[in-house]
C-alpha cells in the first residue's frame, strides 16, 4: 500500500491522538446511552443500550473517533439516529491521506437497526467518506436476540476487508480525469441533493473548488473529495427559487450524509470502471 511517510505519520499519530472519551461522545451523542426505547415499540423489539453495543467494540480493538445524533424537536433526542465512527486501535492498512473506519449507526424509534458500513477519513481535510452498499459489505443487526455479539463480529470481519478497499482507493488515486470528466461527475453529484432541474441555482463546477492546496489534484479520488465536502459542508453561493443570492447549508442529517455519500461512491466506482 502507499506509505508516504509524512502523511502515514499524521494518519497514525495525530489522527489516533484525537480519540473521543465516553464523556465527549455523551455530549455529543446523548442517544448512545439512552435508558430506553420509544415506548411504542413493539414487544419483539429487543432494546440493547447502544453503549453496550460501543463498549463490546471498544473491547474489540475499536477506538471512537467522532460521534452525533440527528437534531429532533418533535420526539425525544434520546430516541434519535447516531452514529458512532471508529478506527482499529492499531491500523495496518495505510493509505498516502486516508484511513479506514467503522461507520456504526442505530436509533431507538424502530427507524433504524444497528448498522455497520465501511468510512474513509482523510486527513488533509478531516472529511468523512462513506462506502456504497454496492462497494463494500454493509450489515443490518435487527433489535433481537444477541446484538452485542453479532454487531462486533461483523465490524471485526469488516475491518479484516479494509486492504481490499485500500486497493479500490489507490486505483482511484491512479485514475486521472480530464476536465470534462470532472465537470461530468460534478453534474451527476448536483442532482443528488438537487434532483429538479434548475432547483440548484448553481453550476456543477462550482463542487470542484478547491478548499485548499492539496487537493488541487486532478484525480478521481481527489475530485471525489472535493465534491463530497463542498456538497456535504456548504457554503457555496447559490440562487434561490426567488432569485435571491443565498449560501448552500451544510447537510445535518445523517440519513441524507449516508445518502449522499454511498450514491458518490457508486458514481466515482462506475467512472473508474468505465
Amino acid at each position: 500500500m502507499n506509505t508516504s511517510p509524512d502523511l502515514s505519520f499524521m494518519s497514525h499519530a495525530s489522527v489516533f491522538g484525537r480519540t473521543l472519551s465516553l464523556e465527549t461522545i455523551r455530549q455529543q451523542a446523548p442517544a448512545v446511552f439512552a435508558p430506553s426505547a420509544d415506548e411504542r415499540r413493539s414487544i419483539r423489539y429487543t432494546f440493547i443500550r447502544t453503549e453496550r453495543v460501543l463498549a463490546g467494540l471498544l473491547q474489540a480493538g475499536f477506538v471512537a473517533v467522532d460521534a452525533r445524533q440527528t437534531r429532533t424537536r418533535a420526539a425525544n433526542p434520546l430516541h434519535a439516529r447516531h452514529v458512532v465512527r471508529l478506527r482499529r486501535r492499531f491500523e495496518t492498512v495505510q493509505l498516502r491521506d486516508s484511513v479506514p473506519e467503522i461507520v456504526f449507526l442505530n436509533s431507538h424509534d424502530g427507524t433504524s437497526a444497528y448498522q455497520l458500513r465501511v468510512g474513509l477519513f482523510r486527513v488533509v481535510c478531516t472529511n468523512g467518506l462513506i462506502v456504497s452498499r454496492g462497494a463494500f459489505p454493509t450489515f443490518s443487526v435487527p433489535h433481537r436476540g444477541n446484538v452485542v455479539e453479532s454487531v462486533v463480529a461483523h465490524a471485526l470481519g469488516m475491518s479484516e476487508r479494509f486492504d481490499v478497499l485500500a486497493v479500490q482507493v489507490e486505483r482511484m488515486e491512479q485514475r486521472r480525469l480530464f476536465k470534462d470528466e470532472q465537470i461530468r461527475f460534478a453534474e451527476r453529484a448536483l442532482t443528488l441533493r438537487y434532483p429538479e432541474p434548475g432547483q440548484a441555482g448553481m453550476a456543477a463546477s462550482q463542487l470542484l473548488n478547491c478548499r485548499r492546496p492539496e487537493d488541487a489534484r486532478d484525480d478521481l479520488y481527489s475530485t471525489l473529495n472535493r465534491v463530497q465536502e463542498n456538497l456535504l459542508r456548504g457554503g457555496l453561493s447559490r440562487r434561490s427559487s426567488s432569485g435571491r443570492l443565498v449560501q448552500t447549508r451544510r447537510i445535518t442529517s445523517i440519513r441524507e450524509d449516508v445518502r449522499i455519500n454511498s450514491a458518490l461512491w457508486d458514481a466515482a466506482a462506475e467512472m473508474l470502471a468505465a
